[in-house]
């Protein structure tokens, strides 16, 4: 999170819908989770305000009144942004600038911010340029005066700074030669990943912030970065594992979310093309997050949009050391529960207190064992079986 201080940081109000679609439950769980995106951006969150509607208002996304209550609380607490947790078409963004005079972002902007916040190679940095180009494209008319006006902070960093007098066709431009720019960088790395012959590729694939870079620490003994932040990381990291004597490939990916705005995905896709070209997928789950199994639903509905949804996988509930104080107790109870009776293999652990790792090295042992036999099964004899390693 960027470091603020009482002087600069933004303060910001957030605004979601009910709708028959999205239950209260579900809008006060997404915006606590916009909440936590606007705060990893570096912002101060005062207040969320709440409409119950059929559906969303064409012209403002939410009602004139609801709007006025809005607009006397900007003014009376001096609020500088407001945060949309669904996307705004264009002429609704206008619309409310012009009737709440500040800064406007919905839930794609803010995504794309972090993600411009956290990309640290040029090829994460190309790759979030060119979301942000996609998503400004049909915003251009009145956008540039009010960039003008607005200069700097959350949901203005990338293009908007420098590209003030951008017209569509400029744009139109950039985003072709970024797409070229990006296409010759993935023709590299489809080679690199050919290049790494035969041997078994794992990935690891879950909601945004349920472990997985600290997961990858532990199996790898390496040093990924991990923080309790949303989009700790953005790119790709690969290491070799040895899992007792078997090795493979091992792919720590971008986390995802709900939704996750077309124009990251559509950017990302040589990312991830290291799950769509993954032997085995790693789901990791947060199970101490009260909405895991929505957070579950989210990744393997993202997993079928990209083709990657009938993989080989196996499922980790990580932080199971937050649910409870006897973590060795809880274990047994969970495995008695339907979690452990999926139709693919399950694990419980704690990557951050290193809890039941070697049953997960028993797992992936035995899972990336069927894929090495079916691709060599003249080498079987190197891999036995763990009752036969057990045995010995």
């Amino acid at each position: 999170m960027i470091e603020n201080n009482k002087e600069n940081y933004e303060k910001a109000i957030l605004i979601g819908i009910i709708t028959e679609n999205q239950s209260k439950e579900q809008v006060d769980e997404y915006l606590a989770e916009l909440k936590f995106l606007a705060e990893t951006a570096g912002v101060k969150v005062l207040k969320s305000f709440v409409q119950k509607m059929h559906k969303p208002n064409p012209k403002t996304f939410i009602g004139s009144g609801k709007l006025e209550d809005i607009k006397k609380y900007i003014v009376e607490n001096h609020i500088d942004l407001a945060i949309f947790d669904d996307e705004l078409s264009p002429a609704q963004q206008k619309n409310l600038e012009k009737i709440l005079n500040i800064k406007i972002l919905d839930r794609t902007r803010l995504i794309l911010d972090i993600f411009a916040q956290r990309a640290q190679t040029s090829y994460a940095r190309t790759q979030v340029e060119l979301a942000q180009y996609q998503y400004l494209l049909p915003r251009l008319t009145g956008m540039w005066t009010h960039l003008e006006r607005q200069r700097g902070g959350i949901g203005m960093r990338g293009p908007g700074e420098t590209e003030i007098e951008t017209d569509r066709r400029i744009v139109r431009d950039k985003i072709a030669l970024l797409k070229k720019k990006l296409a010759s960088i993935d023709k590299q790395m489809a080679t690199q990943r050919s290049n790494r012959g035969k041997m078994v590729r794992a990935a690891l694939v879950g909601y945004t912030n349920v472990g997985k870079s600290t997961l990858m620490n532990v199996l790898s003994k390496s040093d990924v970065f991990a923080e309790n932040k949303l989009f700790a990381t953005l790119d790709t990291t690969v290491r070799k594992i040895v899992v007792r004597n078997i090795p493979f490939l091992l792919t720590d990916t971008v986390g995802f979310i709900r939704k996750l705005p077309t124009q990251l995905i559509e950017s990302f896709k040589s990312t991830l093309n290291e799950v769509t070209e993954s032997d085995l997928l790693i789901h990791v789950v947060d199970i101490s997050h009260p909405n895991f199994e929505e957070q579950m639903e989210t990744v393997n509905k993202i997993l079928n949009e990209i083709g990657a949804g009938g993989k080989a996988s196996v499922i980790v509930f990580n932080k199971v050391d937050l649910l409870e104080n006897n973590p060795d107790f809880l274990l047994q109870e969970l495995k008695k529960t339907w979690l452990a009776k999926m139709e693919v293999p399950v694990v419980f652990i704690s990557a951050f207190h290193k809890k039941n790792i070697d049953e997960l090295k028993d797992v992936l042992y035995r899972e990336v064992r069927k894929i090495h036999i079916k691709r060599f099964p003249y080498n079987d004899f190197l891999y036995p079986d763990l009752d036969e390693i057990s045995d010995r």
